[in-house]
């Protein structure tokens, strides 16, 4: 409690977990997250995290504790441990925290649920969109008879999100070039991205997308 109302912020992260029990403390400096994207403020016994993205549906109380709220948690878990920042779990205890909840009967899927995304990667793309301040796109939406991952429906772009999993082997390549082929003919301009583009080059899909948004 005194490190959040050092901050006014809320515990997340790490110590989220920990007081969701959904994975033990860790010694060392508590992680509190606040809203912001400005500078970090060294101290040693905290771990700040600066947010654009955390908003009051992602906040809650625990034991009277400002803190994340169990599907805002482990969406910062997720996204710490592939971003390899400091407060980073290992792949095992990701899973163990999201095992953990559900033994406990804790919502993890409901944000994911709410913004329209339908995977991981979706989900990824459309905080990278609100990271870096991209105009918000339509979500899983029909363009005629095709439903495409986001639309700039003004600008006439679309972004398809290609997880390998959906989107490996020869018929799933040939079915991406006829949809994009059709979108196409249809006046629309699509992009494709990979998850290794969206979690590792964030910055250059954001600096394209935005040179694309601002020419049409």
């Amino acid at each position: 409690m005194a490190a959040v109302l050092a901050v006014n912020g809320v515990l997340s992260h790490r110590s989220a977990a920990a007081l969701w029990r959904l994975l033990p403390q860790r010694p060392g400096p508590i992680d509190v997250s606040v809203v912001g994207i400005g500078g970090r403020d060294r101290r040693s016994d905290l771990r700040l995290h600066r947010s654009r993205t955390l908003g009051p549906i992602h906040a809650t109380r625990r034991v009277g504790i400002p803190v994340t709220t169990p599907a805002r948690t482990i969406a910062d878990l997720r996204y710490a441990s592939i971003r390899r920042y400091r407060s980073a779990v290992s792949t095992q205890e990701l899973r163990r925290a999201i095992r953990q909840a559900g033994v406990l009967g804790l919502q993890i899927d409901k944000p994911r649920e709410a913004d329209k995304t339908r995977s991981e990667l979706e989900h990824l793309f459309l905080q990278l969109c609100k990271r870096y301040d991209l105009p918000t796109p339509e979500v899983n939406v029909r363009i005629d008879s095709l439903l495409v991952d986001f639309l700039w429906r003004e600008h006439q772009l679309i972004v398809e999100t290609d997880g390998f999993k959906y989107h490996s082997g020869r018929a799933a390549f040939e079915d991406d070039r006829d949809r994009d082929l059709s979108l196409r003919a249809l006046g629309f301009e699509v992009v494709r991205l990979s998850y290794r583009q969206v979690v590792k080059e964030p910055t250059r899909i954001a600096e394209l997308l935005t040179a694309i948004l601002s020419r049409t």
